[in-house]
C-alpha cells in the first residue's frame, strides 16, 4: 500500500443544528502522487482506497481509525457504510462518505 498523510486545520466554528458548534476543517491529504487540500466538514469522512497485490480492496479512513476490505468495489461500498455505522454514535455518523482512489503506476524510463 503506498504511503498517505493527513493533516487538519480549524479554519473557524459554525453552528450545527441541534448540536454544538463545530469545526470547519481545512484538510491536507497527502499521496505518493501529490498533495491535495479541501476544505471538509465534521459531516464528510474520507477514505484511502487501494487495490492490494492479492487483488482485493482496502479502504482506511483518514483521521479516524477504520479499515476494510473487501473483493469487489460494490462489496467495498457496503464494508465501509457498515464500518462508518459501527465506529460513529448514531448522532454523529458522517452525512456523507467519500472514497479517494489511489493509484500507483509505474512505467519505464
Amino acid at each position: 500500500m503506498g504511503f498517505f498523510r493527513v493533516g487538519y486545520r480549524i479554519m473557524d466554528w459554525e453552528p450545527s443544528h441541534g448540536r454544538q458548534n463545530v469545526p470547519r476543517l481545512e484538510t491536507s491529504l497527502s499521496f505518493a502522487s501529490g498533495e491535495y487540500n479541501c476544505l471538509m466538514k465534521n459531516s464528510e469522512i474520507i477514505f484511502a482506497v487501494e487495490e492490494s497485490p492479492e487483488g482485493v480492496y482496502e479502504a482506511r479512513a483518514l483521521g479516524h481509525s477504520i479499515f476494510t476490505q473487501a473483493e469487489s468495489m460494490e462489496e467495498l461500498r457496503e464494508m465501509v457504510r457498515d464500518a462508518v455505522r459501527c465506529h460513529f454514535e448514531a448522532d454523529t455518523i458522517p452525512a456523507v462518505i467519500r472514497l479517494h482512489f489511489v493509484h500507483d503506476e509505474v512505467i519505464v524510463a
